[in-house]
């Protein structure tokens, strides 16, 4: 039995200090989990059970344990490096399967996919181009490096799309003006201001607004575009060029006594909420106004607020990564937006995670089901951009670790030469 025991400690030894060894090793791997030899003592089983004096027959290997726990966080100068603060894993299409990993080291392919270093494809959400929040199931992530799209000012969607947002103050003590407006004659509206807008193709143009007071508290609101590069009209009001008496308002401004906005009323005639303008030969051009924002005060003409919605195409400048995993798209025309969403996904127990190699586990039967979630939201961590975590081996443990393992491995060797002793001693009796 001692022979036995002793060889069963040998190899248990052996298999910590290879397990020690491993740890070592990839001390410097990103996202490497150390691992930890757990053993089990051994007993001869017998039908009808064992007494209480029994003794074991040695110790095995149980398992060999991941430990877990978060790594320190090291920083980098690559954009695509992401380390998870927390529990969770990134995603990764490995062309066999799903592979989960803790290495943050990502670049981009040949064809804009982010890939890890082995060329496995990193999961996250698709951004939905009307809502421009993430949807659907994870799919490889990709950052688009063509031409962004124009959008026509008052194409814009969701909160805050409105086209022209004008907020400024017309003079109350203003007068009445009786001339029919012309944008040529400057005695037939009160004030005007401008702003550049887009049409559908991308391409600038200068919209004019001009106020004209034609009541207490009520204001006509005329409107011209100009070619910015030519200065001439590109669609006027109603015809082109403009003839003094021929223009339709495009909508009415009303204010309360208090000089706070009350309303805007677009001209039914002008295409609802538009300026309706129809140059020869194209398409309608609709361009909303906002003027909820001005007032009506005895104070001089101002413009607090003048925004709008449109842009012209643009070629991808950079992009960035956010804690919750949003891709953010800088480019080249002043427009940011979002490109994707990294997806993390988290397990009931990590330590059943099957390891792959390559930084990469695979989901077992023992790790349960992941769940998939943004970073930040369930159970997931956040994630550092321009960052990696280091491997948790703790040199200095391992290294005592090796020396007490070394130290079992010699005990055992010496239960062996003493039992040999003893045998040698039984065999030389006469």
């Amino acid at each position: 039995m001692g022979f036995t025991q002793g060889l069963s400690g040998l190899n248990a030894a052996s298999k910590q200090l290879e397990v020690i060894g491993n740890n070592v090793a990839n001390a410097n791997t990103v996202g490497f989990k150390a691992s930890e030899a757990q053993f089990a003592d051994v007993f001869a089983a017998a039908l009808t059970g064992a007494g209480s004096a029994q003794i074991g027959i040695g110790a095995r290997l149980a398992t060999v344990a991941q430990q877990f726990v978060q790594g320190n966080i090291s920083v980098t100068n690559n954009t695509l490096d992401m380390a998870i603060n927390g529990p969770g894993f990134f995603i990764l299409d490995n062309g066999h399967g799903t592979g989960y990993s803790r290495n943050g080291q990502f670049q981009l392919d040949k064809n804009g996919f982010i890939v890890s270093s082995t060329g496995h494809f990193l999961q996250g959400y698709a951004i939905d181009p009307v809502t421009q929040k993430p949807i659907g199931s994870p799919t490889a992530l990709s950052i688009p490096t063509g031409i962004a799209d124009a959008q026509a000012t008052g194409a814009g969607t969701g909160a805050g799309a409105k086209g022209v947002v004008v907020g400024l103050n017309l003079d109350s003590t203003g007068s009445v003006l009786a001339p029919a407006f012309d944008p040529l004659n400057p005695n037939s509206y009160n004030n005007s201001t401008s702003t550049t807008t887009y049409d559908s193709k991308g391409v600038a143009q200068t919209t004019t607004m001009y106020f004209k007071k034609t009541a207490a508290n009520t204001w006509d609101v005329y409107t011209t575009v100009i070619d910015p590069t030519t200065g001439s009209y590109l669609y006027a009001n109603p015809t082109i060029p403009p003839v003094a008496g021929s223009w339709a308002a495009d909508g009415t401004l009303v204010f309360g006594t208090n000089g706070r906005y009350s309303s805007w009323t677009p001209n039914p005639a002008m295409n609802t909420a538009t300026t309706g303008f129809t140059p020869p030969g194209a398409n309608l051009e609709q361009i909303p106004f906002d003027f909820s924002a001005s007032t009506q005060f005895g104070a001089a003409f101002g413009v607090t607020k003048l925004t709008q919605d449109g842009y012209t195409s643009g070629q991808l400048s950079g992009f960035s990564i956010s804690q919750d995993g949003i891709i953010l798209g800088r480019y080249s025309n002043g427009i940011s937006k979002p490109l994707g969403q990294v997806a993390l996904a988290t397990f009931p127990n990590n330590q059943g995670l099957q390891p792959l190699g390559q930084n990469e586990w695979a989901e077992s039967s023992a790790s349960g089901q992941p769940t998939t979630n943004a970073p930040g939201t369930g159970n997931n961590g956040v994630l550092q951009t321009s960052s990696v975590e280091d491997s948790n081996v703790d040199l200095s443990s391992e290294l005592v670790n090796m020396i007490t393992a070394q130290r079992v491995y010699q005990a055992n060797a010496q239960t062996i030469k003493t039992q040999d002793s003893v045998l040698q001693t039984l065999v030389n009796l006469r």
